[in-house]
């Protein structure tokens, strides 16, 4: 059981973790819109199929997608996973997705049989390289326990948070935590930046103490290169910014200050910064203060 495992989402997370299930030893089927990113799979020794042919063929099925909608389309729709799934398959959607939508899909998978796990992942680009993503699961135990050696191929911290909804749940309190880091070290290099004094030589002066954090470590050396390439693209870190706001609402959590962080995203997608990485939030307060972060 397990060897043989759909993976339907090739973007800058999904291939690096389809092409470590291959080199595991996997037998991978792999489907995304993007046909170089497909063909670079069956390349290194994947199938391409659909995901109906995912449901027909596979033991497990990873989907790894922007959004709520595209997780629907693939599972329920016409040529989805489930009009072919037998009982026994399962489906883990390690995208970022909102809660209540990842419940209603666990709720319509197991009409037929099919256990979901939502098992989104935390950790950028270079984690889904190597292998070692943190990865939060909501799900039955039993199922989680059948699926973890798979999921040990693509993470290292592997937690099941609780029941179907608890893996997103605990993803959007990981967004807040890291995108509201993001911005609070972006005002703080943009003071320094303004005061005169060196950024680099501040940064290694403040990240041994209190300061000090993975994301502060992750993101400086890039800022201070001007590189803002995506590991975490800022408008799906807006998306997901925007399931916070609307799962803290629905459930009475008044969130001020990743509202504000919600702004600040659209502000910057409005200016074009849409496809830069989530370090990328410095810039909107680089243009209040009309200064740059950037090494001497």
């Amino acid at each position: 059981m397990n060897n043989t495992i759909g993976f339907i989402g090739l973007g800058i997370m999904g291939k690096p973790m389809a092409l470590n299930l291959l080199k595991a030893g996997y037998r991978v089927t792999v489907n995304d819109i993007n046909t170089n990113s497909v063909e670079a799979l069956v390349q290194a020794g994947a199938q391409a199929g659909t995901p109906a042919d995912m449901g027909a063929q596979c033991d497990v099925i990873i989907t790894m997608l922007p959004a709520s909608q595209h997780v629907k389309q693939v599972v329920l729709e016409d040529n989805g996973i489930l009009k072919t799934a037998t009982q026994g398959t399962v489906i883990i959607d390690m995208s970022s997705i909102s809660p209540v939508a990842s419940v209603e899909i666990a709720e319509q998978a197991a009409k037929y049989g099919v256990d979901m796990l939502d098992a989104p992942v935390s950790g950028g680009e270079p984690k889904a390289i190597d292998g070692t993503l943190a990865i939060m699961a909501g799900g039955k135990e039993s199922v989680f326990a059948s699926v973890k050696p798979v999921l040990d191929v693509v993470g290292s911290d592997i937690i099941l948070v609780g029941d179907n909804g608890s893996g997103v749940t605990a993803k959007l309190a990981n967004q807040i935590i890291v995108n509201l880091n993001i911005a609070a070290m972006s005002e703080a290099l943009v003071l320094a930046a303004k005061a005169g004094i060196d950024v680099e030589k501040m940064y290694q002066a403040i990240r041994g103490g209190l300061a000090g954090s993975a994301v502060l470590d992750a993101k400086v050396p890039l800022i201070l290169e001007r590189n803002f390439v995506a590991g975490g693209r800022i408008d799906i870190n807006l998306k997901d910014m925007t399931n916070v706001m609307e799962t803290a609402h629905e459930i009475g959590v008044p969130l001020p200050l990743s509202s504000q962080l919600l702004e600040i995203f659209h502000a910057l997608k409005v200016d074009g910064k849409a496809s830069d990485d989530h370090g990328g939030i410095v810039q909107y307060y680089e243009k209040l203060a009309n200064v740059e972060v950037r090494k001497v």
